[in-house]
C-alpha cells in the first residue's frame, strides 16, 4: 500500500489542481477541451495509463468538460500515485489543448 501524503503537500507541485471540498482527502481538476472528441481522446489516453498502473481516477464527462478526482482508496487519501497521475493528466491535457 502506498503511503498517504498531506493534500497541501501534494498540491505544491500541481498548480492546476485544488483540494477536494468533500469529506475525504483528494485532489481535483476541471478541464475544458475544444469539443467532445478532444475530451474523449484525453480520457482514453488517461484510461490507458490508469489501467497499466492499476490506479483509476474518479471522473465525469459532459461534452467538452472533464472533471477528475484523485485519491488512493486503499490508503484512505492522497498518495504519490495520485501525484504521478495528476502530472500525467496535466501533460496529456496540455498536449490536447485543455483549458
Amino acid at each position: 500500500m502506498a503511503d498517504r501524503i498531506d493534500v497541501a503537500e501534494a498540491l505544491k507541485g500541481l498548480p492546476l489542481w485544488r483540494a477536494h471540498g468533500g469529506e475525504r482527502p483528494a485532489i481535483e481538476r476541471r478541464l475544458a477541451f475544444a469539443d467532445f472528441n478532444a475530451a474523449f481522446g484525453f480520457m482514453t489516453r488517461v484510461a490507458l495509463l490508469a489501467d497499466k498502473v492499476d490506479h483509476h481516477p474518479e471522473w465525469s464527462n459532459v461534452y467538452n468538460r472533464v472533471e477528475v478526482l484523485l485519491t488512493t482508496h486503499d490508503a484512505g487519501g492522497v498518495t504519490g500515485k495520485d501525484v504521478d497521475m495528476a502530472r500525467f493528466i496535466d501533460s496529456a491535457a496540455a498536449e490536447l489543448g485543455a483549458k
